[in-house]
């Protein structure tokens, strides 16, 4: 819809929790925030050890959107090692060095099938569990790689693929800002919706109140998607053992951050409301 000249364009804002399903103390996060807090989405992990929990608790959760949270790097494959034996070590688990695996998928042609093959076993997992899918995105942003998300794109039409993060904070692209803006372009071309802008980057498991209060405060026009990683409590994994996910879940339940959005006249949104 066209706006009228010199009104002001509209700032819009999707909340989201990763890592839904790694842990019930994730899940409870989730499931308390949907219902008394400022989160409107959560990606999915379907092949985390709690997934089971997390769609029992999003299926009473009518406005909690749920997307798919690939992993494709520092988590375990959906799929048996031996069909991934390129991309995982020997027990079946994606490593950390994402630009060695990155390399590969260009170079490689049995590296991109077995890429394809657990991309597909991690779209059919999430449909199995019969959820509405609401957005995609990858566990670190493996998707922003563009073999990765021609991937994403090629097998996600097949089930229901309709947005897709982009990973961009305003003021902090630097190296990225290419990929960026190629990602954006194939997104639209494959007629994807997708957020303008991104939120928690800088400040990966430390969105605070005060930093949510911030972001808010200088929030640009147009979609911004908050993502952040709640729990009820801290230790989830070795990995992020510096994430302060109480502190996460506190800001996302916080009154000032709630009054903060809608004196600033934000319209809260999940990606299925993108057009």
């Amino acid at each position: 819809m066209a706006r009228h000249r010199g009104a002001p364009a509209r700032s819009r804002l999707i909340v989201t929790a990763d890592d839904f399903g790694l842990d019930t103390g994730v899940n409870e996060a989730v499931e308390l925030a949907s219902r008394e807090g400022i989160l409107t989405t959560a990606s999915l992990m379907v092949g985390a050890p709690a997934v089971a929990d997390a769609v029992r608790r999003a299926r009473r959760l009518p406005g909690l959107a749920v997307g798919l949270h690939l992993v494709l790097a520092d988590g375990e494959a959906v799929l048996p090692r031996e069909q991934v034996a390129m991309l995982t070590d020997e027990r079946g688990r994606f490593g950390d060095n994402m630009v060695k695996a990155g390399v590969r998928f260009f170079a490689d042609p049995r590296a991109r099938r077995q890429l394809a093959a657990e991309v597909r076993a991690q779209f059919e997992a999430f449909r199995r569990h019969g959820l509405t899918l609401d957005h995609v995105n990858a566990h670190k942003h493996f998707h922003l790689h563009p073999t990765v998300l021609s991937t994403i794109v090629y097998i996600g039409r097949e089930y229901g693929l309709a947005a897709v993060r982009v990973p961009r904070e305003a003021g902090r692209e630097g190296a990225l800002y290419p990929w960026l803006m190629l990602m954006r372009r194939r997104l639209r071309r494959a007629g994807l919706r997708c957020n303008d802008y991104v939120l928690g980057l800088a400040d990966t498991g430390a969105m605070d109140e005060s930093r949510m209060l911030q972001g808010i405060n200088r929030l640009a026009p147009g979609v911004t998607e908050l993502y952040c990683h709640p729990a009820s409590r801290t230790g989830i994994t070795p990995a992020m053992g510096d994430y302060r996910h109480t502190d996460e879940l506190a800001a996302l339940l916080s009154p000032r951050v709630a009054a903060a959005v809608e004196a600033a006249g934000i319209e809260r949104i999940s990606f299925r409301d993108l057009r």
